[in-house]
């Protein structure tokens, strides 16, 4: 992950300036997990969506059922300057400047042409320090934002690097037992994992939470999966770490 210290962050680019504020901080599941949500954090989210249409978005991971580009350096220091004090105080503090990598993310795949990984609830790491944030920038009332999980037969809802060969085991064991599931974007789960919390992905609502916590984007299985920035199923994703994690 590519290091900006807070110190040499720039102006914010024209048109990428956002109002950090009003930060709401809830918990769910009987685990407690954290999750903040800034509403209206762009204010200007149109320009940033116009943004999209001269990226060059490309398939950069096998993970992401979609095509993602990078956001410019610049958005990233700025951006870091002033979101690095509230992770201190949601996710920290650890006692070292922040790391950010963000991009651009239009979910495009079919259901049918989904990759077995692609159809159950992931991780982004098994890190806890890293946090990941989510901002919705699609108009559409069919897909949705984000859903967190809890695997069955382990308990698990967030993996470290010692939990994750036992998940994977058990994973595989419930495979084994039942099979693959079907080429679909995941819904409620089942049958090896259950659905502990939903956000609705509001537009221009950015969510905050540690990337380790087994989640999923809503997709809606029946609706189109548009490439095209104002119709389709368009995100700012972006990752958080303590420089040196």
């Amino acid at each position: 992950m590519g290091h900006i210290p807070t110190s040499e962050a720039r102006q914010v680019p024209d048109g990428w300036a956002i109002t950090p504020s009003g930060a709401r901080i809830d918990s769910f599941s009987n685990q407690n997990h954290k999750l903040v949500t800034i509403d209206n954090l762009l204010e200007t989210p149109e320009r940033v969506i116009s943004g999209a249409f001269l990226q060059d978005f490309a398939k950069i991971s096998p993970q992401y059922p979609g095509v993602r580009a990078a956001l410019d350096p610049a958005v990233c220091s700025a951006w870091l300057a002033q979101l690095s004090p509230l992770l201190d105080q949601w996710f920290g503090p650890y006692g070292r400047a922040w790391e950010m990598q963000a991009w651009y993310s239009i979910v495009t795949t079919p259901p049918t042409a989904l990759e077995p990984i692609q159809r159950l609830p992931h991780v982004d790491g098994t890190d806890p320090t890293q946090v990941a944030m989510m901002l919705y920038l699609n108009r559409t009332t069919t897909h949705g934002g984000t859903a967190f999980f809890r695997h069955r037969s382990t308990g698990f809802e967030a993996l470290t690097a010692s939990d994750f060969p036992h998940y994977a085991a058990a994973l595989n064991a419930d495979v084994a037992r039942t099979g693959l599931p079907p080429a679909a974007y995941t819904t409620d789960g089942a049958p090896h994992f259950e659905r502990t919390h939903v956000v609705p992905g509001q537009f221009n609502s950015a969510v905050f939470y540690r990337g380790n916590i087994l989640h999923s984007g809503v997709i809606d299985n029946d609706a189109p999966l548009s490439a095209d920035p104002r119709a389709g199923r368009l995100t700012i994703n972006a990752f958080f770490r303590p420089a040196g994690a």
